[in-house]
């Protein structure tokens, strides 16, 4: 027979990571309640005409099973197959994500969880309707939306908080840029989505300036495949980049938890950049004026647009007038941020700079409570920000959780469900 309700799975988020470990823990025979709407952050919070940085091949959401490969999804739709010097754009990967959803996840539930708290040893959710929930495990797959990350200079500009329709605003607040054509925007930063929004931003008649404080720099494309003796050599063949600087953390991020603190949490914050893909330098060399500077000496927001007060690294001043500010200077993962977990529970989850703690297992330091995604990434390394780490996170987190059940099973004498077939 079930379990009793308290000793059920939830999983918090609906992306790529949690519909992953959602489907291996069902493939383990785990009682398990996904809550939140899928793919919404995707659909919702990335801007429309944007592609994954990862390749096509990089690109598949982990399934116990085979068949749910980007690929197949596209061989289902009757779509042409992808190459590997080719893009995934954004909208077909949530229309991907919601495929896999619909045959491997089906049972998602389109919930808020307003709260997770304590009830003795088990957890509970309050969701937004008000009903509770009680579960044995919780996984939180809930992404970055909360971790966006605003220099403090340009957040000030904006007393009631940043949106799209404020004088500042982050990048990842915006689906459509078409309201920007005609004005004049400034995007801040030098990584991928500074660069990509000020691409679109441009293509979408906007007049854009590019302020980086870091020299802007694109990767290396894909590289053709090896002809006569050269096929013979190694080949650092790596969904985050075709480099042997960054193999290590593709192929070993069970290893990359054994570094020290401090060397885990600057590989996690650096190694992949600032940089934007390679395939965005003809988008934006040449086509967008990048101004690097030193630091803000001055943000002030008025009915005439944003003044910006700039200074060059060599203490230079130069002015700049735009209509809006997008800062597109990523996420800063911060478990304070995540102000649906109580706070009697999220204190007792020890952090290091803001980053959950996490055994091999990707435990917290609260029994029951698992981080996978982004979150995990100060552990695990940067793998855990693209999709491709699923697979590594989904299988180690089922794996764990199901260990669990059996020896609870086992103290208890309860009949555990056999695993279900897919």
């Amino acid at each position: 027979m079930l379990r009793d309700s308290s000793e059920q799975v939830v999983v918090i988020g609906a992306g790529p990571y949690g519909l992953a470990t959602a489907a291996h823990l069902r493939a383990a025979g785990m009682p398990v309640r996904v809550f939140g709407r899928v793919m919404s952050s995707w659909a919702e919070q990335m801007p429309a005409g944007m592609y994954l940085k990862s390749t096509p091949t990089a690109s598949s959401i982990a399934a116990p099973i085979d068949g749910f490969t980007l690929a197949d999804f596209l061989a289902s739709e009757g779509l042409a197959p992808l190459a590997e010097n080719e893009q995934v754009p954004v909208e077909l990967f949530v229309r991907y994500g919601r495929w896999f959803a619909r045959h491997l996840v089906p049972y998602v539930e389109p919930e808020q969880v307003h709260r997770v708290d304590m009830a003795g040893r088990k957890f509970r959710l309050t969701l937004d309707s008000g009903a509770q929930v009680q579960a044995g495990q919780v996984v939180l797959a809930v992404g970055l939306g909360a971790m966006a990350a605003i220099p403090p200079e340009l957040a000030a500009a904006a007393p009631a908080g940043p949106s799209p329709a404020a004088a500042v605003s982050h990048s990842s607040q915006h689906y459509d840029f078409s309201r920007y054509a005609g004005t004049e925007v400034a995007v801040v930063g030098a990584g991928q989505s500074a660069l990509e929004t000020a691409a679109l931003l441009h293509e979408a008649g906007a007049g854009v300036t590019v302020l980086a404080r870091d020299q802007v720099r694109f990767g290396l494309p894909p590289r053709p495949p090896a002809q006569g003796a050269g096929r013979l050599l190694p080949r650092a063949n790596s969904p985050l980049g075709p480099t042997w600087r960054i193999y290590p953390f593709s192929h070993a991020p069970a290893l990359f938890r054994y570094l020290p603190d401090r060397t885990r949490l600057h590989l996690a914050r650096t190694v992949l950049g600032p940089l934007g893909a390679w395939w965005l330098r003809d988008r934006v060399a040449g086509r967008v004026p990048i101004r690097q500077f030193g630091q803000f000496m001055r943000v002030r927001a008025d009915d005439g647009g944003v003044r910006l007060t700039l200074a060059s690294s060599g203490g230079e001043l130069s002015e700049l007038t735009v209509d809006h500010v997008i800062a597109g200077t990523g996420y800063q993962v911060d478990l304070r941020r995540l102000e649906f977990i109580a706070p009697e529970l999220r204190r007792a989850v020890r952090v290091l700079a803001g980053w959950p703690r996490l055994t091999a297992e990707f435990e917290s330091s609260v029994p029951g409570l698992y981080f996978v995604g982004a979150e995990a990434a100060a552990t695990f390394g940067p793998l855990m920000r693209f999709v491709c780490g699923s697979r590594f996170a989904a299988r180690r987190v089922s794996a764990s959780v199901a260990g669990q059940a059996t020896r609870l099973a086992a103290a208890s004498d309860v009949r555990w469900p056999a695993p279900s077939k897919l």
